[in-house]
């Protein structure tokens, strides 16, 4: 192998000529001055088109390579301007890097692969770069990605949901396809013109294709998939349902608390150290410690109770009438979701007479949502969809968002998680 093709391989470059490798001792850097192969000259950084040269620009510049082993690398070569029809004056493209880029195709490339397969720590310390660099990296990455490949055709079926990404009400809307399990798009907002955006971007033909559309049933995302996407069967989430109904329960559960710390306070308080023998009993308070306990118990599955959560249930069935009813219709909910359609359908109707005259005020409000969206529920059991795919995937957005703390912006989080959940993770140099 001659000596130029072998640089050429180390350093991951094509269709550029390498007129000589330096060593710069001081720095502790490989120099590789090079140049565009004659073809590639004299294109417009943007487009690509041939255009006519305009000056030399700001004279030499250099692009960051892989490392060599143990040693830093960079590219150095001219960088002219050229004018172009329609993008006017700008840096003349180079076929090693992406225009106004600072680093080479395959170092973004390696950057954008670690970035979804390990820790912050080790794309930083490995790659020798600062966070705010990576995420800089990651959106040019997908970009070219998203350039490459549509990822809003074939929909059909499709979820959306949002999700906090920082503190101070910062939301990202997001939508996944049911079929393909992948994440398509992600804004930052939660808000109906964010909800409208995807809309206008999927077009009018793409939204007459749409079939089933999932959410937590907020109205203003119901209203606009019934404006653009007539067709579609729209259906609640069981997830967002069943949150409701534990949100409910948890509501009569910090009010039989809260009696029962009423209750200890007009109790005798008690001196430091250990009771006396005969000590009058503190009703109140020990039913105020024993509520605030309980959370567990009330939201979990009964199949998934503990030997503990199991007695602490079956306390509150025998003193507080009124939070166990408010545990049975919550699980009376839940249970429907579990049944086939045409019972599913009896035992709904059965649930709302139920709750509408329960005499719980959170139930009776509930039941009230419940027979809104009620509709959408059934749907939700005919087709047997649900946003259990998008609580997943948000899940997996929480931990990037985690890893993205730092990015300047949302798109870099955005175009991370993209990369990472959206079918279309980068590879690494060479290995394509």
């Amino acid at each position: 192998m001659r000596d130029v093709s072998l640089w050429g391989a180390l350093l991951g470059v094509e269709k550029t000529v390498i007129e000589r490798i330096e060593f710069d001792e001081d720095a502790d850097v490989v120099v590789a001055h090079v140049r565009a192969t004659s073809r590639q000259r004299s294109r417009c950084g943007v487009c690509g088109r041939r255009c006519a040269g305009y000056d030399r620009g700001a004279g030499r510049r250099t692009w960051r390579a892989l490392d060599l082993g143990t040693v830093r690398s960079v590219l150095e070569a001219d960088a002219p301007r050229v004018t172009c029809r329609e993008h006017g004056v700008v840096v003349a493209a180079v076929p090693w890097a992406r225009h106004d880029a600072g680093h080479t195709y395959a170092f973004d490339e390696t950057v954008a692969w670690l970035a979804t397969q390990s820790s912050k720590s080790t794309v930083t310390q490995l790659m020798r770069i600062a966070w705010r660099t990576v995420g800089s990296i990651i959106t040019r990455v997908w970009a070219d990605v998203d350039a490459q490949h549509d990822r809003l055709a074939g929909l059909r079926r499709i979820g959306i949901d949002e999700i906090s990404y920082k503190r101070g009400f910062k939301f990202l809307m997001v939508v996944l396809d049911h079929d393909t399990r992948r994440l398509v798009w992600a804004a930052p907002g939660r808000t109906s013109a964010t909800v409208r955006e995807f809309f206008n971007l999927l077009g009018e033909e793409r939204c007459a294709q749409i079939t089933h559309v999932s959410a937590d049933g907020a109205d203003f995302i119901d209203t606009i998939v019934a404006q653009t996407c007539p067709n579609a069967v729209r259906v609640a989430d069981p997830f967002h349902v069943v949150k409701w109904a534990t949100d409910a329960l948890d509501e009569v559960r910090r009010g039989a608390w809260n009696d029962a710390r009423a209750l200890a306070r007009k109790e005798p308080r008690r001196g430091r150290g250990r009771p006396r023998s005969d000590a009058l009993p503190r009703p109140g308070s020990e039913r105020a410690k024993a509520l605030k306990g309980a959370r567990y118990s009330l939201w979990k599955n009964p199949a998934n109770l503990t030997d503990n959560q199991q007695v602490k249930l079956a306390w509150i069935a025998a003193t507080d009438p009124e939070l166990y009813r408010a545990y049975l219709l919550k699980e009376g909910l839940r249970v429907i979701f579990a049944l086939p359609y045409t019972a599913a359908v009896e035992a709904l109707n059965r649930w709302i007479s139920w709750a509408r005259r329960c005499r719980i005020p959170a139930f009776v409000k509930l039941q009230k949502s419940i027979v809104k969206h009620k509709p959408r529920i059934l749907a939700a059991i005919e087709h047997g969809l649900s946003n259990g795919l998008i609580e997943s995937t948000n899940t997996k957005i929480r931990l990037i968002t985690r890893l993205a703390f730092g990015f300047r912006s949302p798109e870099a989080l955005i175009a991370l998680a993209l990369l990472s959940l959206g079918g279309h993770r980068p590879v690494l140099p060479g290995r394509k």
